[in-house]
């Protein structure tokens, strides 16, 4: 069945493509395109020849019936931008809400997307952020920029090399000169560079240098206000008086429960009488060795049993038994 693939593309380095885009672009039909002539030097340097139509925020709204009808027809096609992934900042949502109204599968590419590296690069949380990609440029651009003044999520902004100085310039006076924000731009490219600081120092950076290539600006969201003793509610006080009473108490009862432990195994403990073992062989040793006074009696038992067994005396042998223990456990 034939569907609509969104294919990004490299950024600025060529090697960036992956070997699955490669090979879905060489699958379909044809391609849609931002700029045919931008996108004839990627697929000249993939060895690609497919047929590629324009396709852009100019005309997407009069063509998108049309490619999804050609798609629904059993031709497949792979739609491409400038730069990154179709739909971010670039044509694509109308193409895809067609196609799924029309009932025909969507398959997305992962891919290059120029705010990752910037974001991941900026050294401001990844964990939650804000994409606004361009802001517009005249009407509502003020009150925009007002709604986040508040935000606490990092934000991401795409800009232009003419119109980056006033951005930041703006950002400063919204958010304030000493916001920390990281510019970047003509990322993956050779002369790649992002610039630190806060809002005023990139600003003034940028108004001696003189930009050049495409931006993502950065910026840190509004820190949340520092805990203040002198303002905590009554009730987070009484939670840690609590929590430190509960916690004294438990360190208490275990030092009790040590001092119980330590006392039975003093007291109760029979490891300290107990003979060890080389004790008790030697013992054993020195108990069956026939010499001196054991061997003696021994002679003394032996004949003491002999009469008695001689004379068939039931005294006499239990005398000798009487003898016979002093040899211990021989």
């Amino acid at each position: 069945m034939a569907k609509l693939y969104i294919v990004p593309t490299p950024i600025g380095n060529l090697d960036d493509i992956t070997i699955r885009a490669v090979r879905v672009l060489s699958e379909v039909d044809f391609i849609l395109a931002e700029d045919t002539r931008t996108s004839s030097v990627l697929l000249k340097h993939l060895g690609i020849e497919k047929k590629m139509y324009a396709h852009h925020k100019f005309n997407e709204h009069a063509t998108v019936g049309l490619v999804a009808d050609n798609i629904a027809q059993g031709r497949s096609a792979a739609l491409i931008s400038d730069a990154g992934t179709p739909g971010i900042s670039d044509p694509g949502f109308l193409l895809v809400r067609a196609c799924l109204e029309a009932g025909i599968e969507v398959e997305t590419l992962p891919g290059a997307t120029a705010f990752v590296p910037a974001l991941v690069q900026s050294g401001f949380p990844c964990d939650r952020f804000c994409f606004e990609g361009f802001l517009p440029q005249k009407k509502g651009r003020n009150k925009h920029l007002q709604s986040l003044a508040s935000e606490p999520r990092t934000m991401i902004f795409y800009e232009s090399p003419f119109r980056v100085v006033k951005t930041l310039e703006q950002f400063a006076e919204v958010f304030g000169p000493e916001r920390m924000a990281a510019v970047s731009r003509e990322l993956t490219k050779k002369f790649e560079q992002t610039v630190r600081g806060t809002l005023a120092e990139v600003a003034d950076y940028f108004r001696e240098h003189t930009p050049k290539g495409e931006f993502v600006i950065v910026v840190a969201g509004l820190p949340k206000p520092g805990k203040n003793m002198d303002t905590e509610s009554e009730e987070e006080k009484m939670s840690d008086m609590e929590n430190s009473e509960l916690k004294e108490q438990s360190r208490h009862s275990f030092r009790l429960w040590a001092e119980f432990r330590a006392f039975m195994r003093d007291r109760f403990s029979l490891e300290d009488d107990k003979a060890s073992q080389d004790e008790v062989a030697a013992n054993i040793s020195k108990g069956t060795e026939f010499r001196g006074v054991n061997l003696w009696v021994l002679i003394c038992a032996t004949m003491v049993a002999s009469l008695g067994l001689n004379v068939n005396s039931a005294a006499v042998i239990i005398g000798a038994m009487c003898i016979s223990p002093i040899m211990g456990n021989w």
